[in-house]
């Protein structure tokens, strides 16, 4: 099976540039801290245009179509990477000048802010993976030592579509649910089943110590802003990325 048709275009002699990853490529097989990303088309505004109408998800259709790296499937990528390549999309395509409406707390009318894309800085990671790309952590209260790992697109994806299936007036098991995918190894055993339980009983004081240390794991952009509303009251937002990022064009 030709992999390139399906995690990209076929014609990788197309257009494109370099984008060089907030992650370094550390967490990935390949190990590629660079990958060439595709310039957005005519065709790519059909792609936006129809998923707004059909609320398609505009965003992993874009990653898929412009990746321009043989057998590398977007859905392996970490969040701050997809973010570095949708900000080179939007950049190449429409400028690095991005305003949006934001709601003044005082009044409730929206009103417009600007932010230059190109100004958005990396964030860092505080603590560096093992050789295996994993982040070993031990526990406050359990006094365990766990291995974790950064979840991806494919993850983030499936648990969303997991709580959405959850009928309402149900409690949804997001931290637990979140933390069996994070935690790769408790205690020296591997087994899924076995950690799952564990999960389950795990202390409070170790759920959050494990969800602090991976926020420190990553390296994010920075994308909180305060902005002063036309009341005089501040307004602190973060910059989102879904198809309204590339829609206002539309």
């Amino acid at each position: 099976m030709d992999t390139s048709a399906q995690y990209g275009q076929q014609d990788f002699n197309l257009p494109h540039d370099v984008v060089e990853l907030p992650s370094k490529g550390k967490f990935y097989a390949n190990g590629k801290s660079s990958i060439k990303v595709g310039y957005l088309t005519a065709s790519d505004e059909n792609t936006l245009l129809g998923g707004q109408r059909q609320n398609d998800n505009v965003i992993m259709t874009l990653l898929r179509n412009k990746i321009y790296e043989p057998n590398f499937d977007p859905m392996e990528l970490l969040e701050c990477d997809v973010e570095a390549i949708l900000i080179f999309l939007r950049n190449t395509s429409f400028g690095s000048s991005y305003t949006f409406n934001l709601k003044d707390p005082k009044t409730l009318k929206d009103f417009e802010s600007t932010i230059t894309l190109d100004e958005i800085s990396v964030k860092v990671a505080t603590i560096e993976p093992n050789t295996e790309g994993l982040f070993e952590i031990m526990l406050p209260v359990s006094k365990k030592m766990v291995k974790c790992r950064l979840l991806n697109q494919r993850d983030t994806q499936e648990l969303q579509k997991m709580m959405e299936s959850y009928p309402d007036g149900v409690v949804t098991p997001v931290v637990t649910k979140r933390l069996e995918r994070t935690i790769v190894e408790f205690d020296g055993s591997k087994d899924l089943s076995e950690i799952s339980s564990i999960i389950a009983n795990l202390p409070i004081a170790d759920s959050k110590h494990i969800k602090k240390t991976m926020e420190g794991a990553e390296p994010r952009l920075d994308l909180t802003r305060v902005f002063n509303a036309p009341s005089g009251e501040k307004v602190t937002t973060r910059i989102a990325f879904g198809g309204e990022f590339f829609r206002p064009f539309f």
